[in-house]
């Protein structure tokens, strides 16, 4: 049942929504210069001139694969700075970019829309295979940047040997209770520049506490989160957790237990909504004591050294005494 403090909040938000007026929650439009998409050392440029700040982390010899990294809601491309040390170790490289709205990219705290964030993706793809046409790519996405990858599945065929999805964002609409799908409504639509903090919040994003802490000092590591922005996230995750599961590829899945930041109810909806598919096509490890931020949590080496083996020994199935089977966890 719900409690009259909640229809009670409701109703207010719905006073002030008639007596403020509505208003559109902002969406940053694309650049008016257009070009042809380019590749270079510290970044790329999109087709409207937009610059993706970027930093590559290259093997001592050859790299046996290429892992293109997008990043996660308010973070930036050095949030994989472990991750590339430890998969460059073995013999991976790794380009990870600052998306939109994020790190050092132009106006960052803004939500420049889903499908300029798939587009770019999808630019960024493209040009990787003419820098590097004998090698395989891999694409990795860490929450935000898991929708970013599941969505852009929407536009056309994502042409990577594989893709990591890291405690992937798809928390849809669909798997929220209504009075928060309606909250959020009201307050992209009367205060979309609103900035929200989360402080209060009893929430745990991973059990590396220092790591927390840098996170907090990093001045690109957006701090405060405009409810616009939030509002196209959402919509963003409603059109990841709808993609058909139609690619042919290779995928790894991995989720932490511990994750409270996206829930389990609606990870095991999105997961129980794919296809059936063998192993050899498609992994979930499932972390007992993970958490939403795997790649940088404490036991961070088991994580990578998962995703290395994925890349590396295809068709092996991965396991150990830190993973729960994935059929066990949804029950």
């Amino acid at each position: 049942m719900i409690s009259s403090q909640i229809i009670g909040m409701t109703w207010l938000l719905f006073v002030v929504l008639l007596l403020t007026g509505c208003t559109t929650p902002y969406v940053q439009p694309p650049l008016s210069q257009k070009t042809s998409p380019t590749l270079h050392e510290d970044m790329a440029i999109m087709d409207d001139g937009y610059q993706l700040p970027l930093t590559r982390w290259e093997p001592e010899g050859d790299s046996k694969a290429i892992v293109l990294a997008l990043h996660g809601l308010n973070d930036y491309r050095n949030g994989f700075t472990s991750t590339a040390t430890h998969l460059a170790y073995k013999g991976i490289m790794v380009i990870a970019i600052d998306q939109r709205g994020f790190g050092e990219t132009d106006g960052p705290g803004l939500w420049h829309g889903s499908g300029r964030l798939t587009a770019d993706l999808h630019m960024m793809i493209q040009l990787l295979e003419s820098a590097y046409p004998a090698q395989d790519i891999y694409l990795l996405g860490e929450s935000m940047g898991g929708a970013v990858a599941l969505a852009a599945m929407n536009d056309q065929a994502l042409p990577v040997e594989g893709i990591v999805l890291v405690a992937p964002a798809i928390w849809s609409r669909n798997s929220m209770p209504f009075y928060q799908r309606w909250a959020l409504w009201l307050a992209a639509h009367t205060m979309p520049s609103r900035e929200l903090t989360g402080e209060g919040l009893d929430l745990h994003p991973s059990d590396n506490i220092e790591m927390l802490r840098a996170m907090g000092r990093d001045p690109l590591v957006i701090k405060a989160t405009r409810v616009d922005v939030l509002y196209g996230v959402t919509n963003l995750m409603d059109a990841a957790a709808s993609t058909d599961d139609v690619y042919p590829g290779r995928m790894l899945i991995q989720y932490g237990m511990k994750d409270d930041i996206i829930p389990l109810e609606p990870t095991c909806q999105w997961l129980n909504s794919l296809a059936p598919g063998d192993e050899s096509r498609r992994q979930i490890l499932i972390y007992k004591n993970g958490y939403h931020m795997l790649t940088r949590d404490l036991q961070a080496d088991v994580v990578l050294d998962d995703i290395a083996q994925w890349i590396l020994e295809p068709g092996k199935t991965i396991e150990h005494e830190g993973l729960i089977h994935d059929g066990q966890f949804c029950d």
